[in-house]
């Protein structure tokens, strides 16, 4: 009679293993999903200092996690400044000087352009997905929604900017809500929020995202995805470094 009635248990548990997720399967798809194989997007930034604002808009085209091209378009002042992405590479180029420069490793933790986030955040040079040890630590509801709150660990022998990462993505869509970002004594710095959630082609994800460093009052950096189109084709020039001066 115990085996009897020990079927449905182990039926249960087989059926639970078999359909839940890993915590890095949960990256990987939120990951794809703000890719595509390939994708381009028209971004207005707003940089909010207690005194002050500026705004920038960009144009970004990337191809998967290895290429992407990031124009500045406002204010004048930088229009035309670019930043390149290739592979493990990243290049700027200076229209006021006529010049393309490789960044060194050294920058990619300073603030990008003034903001609150860093140029790796910009490029995304190091992954969430490849450079990271991952686990899921509860499942909380953000924005109203069930969401999965995954941990993110830094291998030893990956180069990343933060100490930790704690992401909230929805278990529907694969949205990432939410990021907190810890130093290296793992004392939380960062914090990235997600809303205003929009539909891109067939894709629903956050137009709004507000970085806001928790140690400055009154400040923080607002994107706003205005357009954003993913899956399209893109011409293989827009990531050579010899054509930078002249994408529009």
């Amino acid at each position: 009679m115990k085996n009897i009635y020990l079927i449905p248990v182990l039926l249960l548990f087989t059926f639970c293993s078999l359909y839940s997720q890993t915590a890095i399967e949960i990256i990987e798809k939120a990951d794809s999903k703000l890719r595509g194989s390939s994708s381009y997007s028209e971004v207005e930034i707003t940089i909010v200092r207690p005194k002050w604002k500026k705004k920038m808009i960009l144009k970004n085209w990337s191809i998967g996690s290895e290429f992407s091209s990031t124009l500045v378009t406002s204010p004048a002042k930088e229009k035309g400044t670019v930043f390149l992405k290739r592979n493990n590479e990243i290049w700027n180029y200076l229209p006021s000087l006529e010049r393309t420069v490789k960044f060194p490793p050294s920058m990619m933790t300073q603030s990008w352009m003034g903001t609150d986030f860093t140029t790796d955040d910009l490029v995304k040079k190091s992954s969430t997905v490849t450079d990271y040890i991952h686990e899921i630590l509860a499942e909380e509801t953000i924005e109203s929604l069930p969401c999965w709150k995954l941990e993110l660990i830094p291998k030893e022998e990956a180069t990343v900017v933060w100490g930790k990462l704690v992401i909230w993505v929805d278990k529907k869509d694969y949205m990432q809500l939410r990021t907190e970002f810890y130093d290296e004594d793992e004392e939380l710095v960062n914090l990235m929020i997600g809303s205003n959630i929009k539909t891109f082609g067939d894709k629903k994800l956050p137009s709004k995202l507000e970085f806001i460093p928790l140690e400055n009052q009154g400040q923080k950096t607002v994107i706003d995805y205005n357009v954003w189109k993913f899956n399209i084709k893109i011409p293989e020039n827009y990531f050579k470094t010899q054509y930078l001066s002249r994408l529009k």
